[in-house]
């Protein structure tokens, strides 16, 4: 059955350009809700534990770098269908497949730098949130 939230992260690509307010746009005006909302920094140790699902595939190290390389923006979001709906506003990893209107279409310049993570699953929605937030973060 699906839940009402997801997780994303606007990633130190988009973070670093500047994106924060039209991304953060894009989403409310998609009708998400922010539940919590962040601004940190991933240690390596950090990076490594939340992707540590993609540690035997030959970009983990890239990832683990690029993703600890300087501040993100994490937030737990709620809609109605969020990880279905949130996966179709964010738009293809690859920009250049990215569906006009979409988070990646505007703000993405490549696979590895595509702006922000969405959950995949209602399952991971869960455990990528409560690795961001504790209980008492979550509204």
């Amino acid at each position: 059955m699906a839940t009402n939230r997801t997780f994303t992260m606007i990633k130190p690509d988009a973070v670093e350009k500047g994106h924060i307010g039209g991304i953060l746009a894009m989403i409310t005006d998609a009708g998400f809700r922010i539940v919590s909302l962040k601004l940190t920094q991933l240690t390596v140790a950090d990076a490594k534990a939340f992707y540590a699902v993609h540690s035997e595939r030959p970009f983990y190290g890239e990832l683990v770098e690029f993703m600890s390389r300087g501040p993100i923006v994490a937030a737990i979001l709620e809609k109605d269908n969020a990880v279905e709906d949130f996966r179709a506003l964010i738009g293809a990893t690859n920009p250049a497949d990215a569906a006009e209107g979409t988070i990646r279409k505007k703000y993405a310049t490549s696979v590895g730098e595509n702006a922000v993570h969405g959950s995949d699953s209602d399952e991971n929605a869960a455990l990528e949130g409560a690795f961001h937030f504790s209980g008492r973060e979550q509204f």
